[in-house]
């Protein structure tokens, strides 16, 4: 059995890539913990389905009208737009539905973790972070700063650190310093302040 003959390299394409696009994509949008492939390729089969399943009114049309003899081109590009686009676009609006309130009344919200659905919002902050010993560390989290996702550890990078007076009050920007890097085994908990 030769899995390089062309009806079986057909067959993988057509029903693991859009699956596989999906998947991916959605991975991208809502980090969790990573999956090894081979044990998605169940998942991609399926997703690749729906992806035809959704699609069947557009395919059975192209089929039944003998397209593929008469506009060849428009053919490729209707099965290019079928394997490649079409899984992206079913997983951008798929996220959309998991991040509507209507959605989340009856399901779970995508992202896992408050840090990741924080941080994932890119806005400016200024934060406390209190260590476990109890330090508190303080700075700026804006546009040049970074957060970590799932399914990397926990770590924050704030590109200001500001030393904080005797009423917990941001006071100045430490001094010739470009920010601060704090490990989530480090960290008891963090207070964001809103950056206006």
């Amino acid at each position: 059995m030769n899995i390089w003959e062309i009806d079986k390299l057909f067959l993988f394409i057509a029903f693991v890539i859009p699956g596989f696009i999906s998947i991916k994509l959605f991975e991208l949008l809502f980090p969790a913990q990573v999956k090894d492939s081979s044990k998605q390729f169940i998942d991609a089969i399926a997703y690749s389905c729906i992806n035809y399943a959704l699609l069947l009114l557009p395919i059975y049309w192209i089929e039944s009208e003998d397209v593929y003899k008469s506009h060849p081109n428009l053919y490729v590009t209707f099965y290019v737009l079928v394997l490649f686009v079409a899984p992206i676009i079913w997983t951008v609006i798929w996220k959309k539905l998991r991040e509507s309130s209507k959605f989340q009344k009856n399901a779970p919200h995508p992202t896992q973790s408050p840090w990741d659905y924080v941080f994932s919002q890119r806005k400016s902050y200024w934060v406390i972070v209190t260590l476990k010993d109890g330090v508190q560390i303080a700075g700026l989290y804006s546009s040049n700063s970074f957060a970590s996702s799932a399914p990397s550890p926990e770590q924050i990078y704030l590109e200001q650190s500001w030393k904080l007076n005797d009423s917990e009050g941001f006071e100045r920007e430490h001094n010739q310093t470009d920010g601060v890097i704090i490990i989530s085994s480090e960290i008891s908990h963090i207070e964001l302040f809103k950056h206006v």
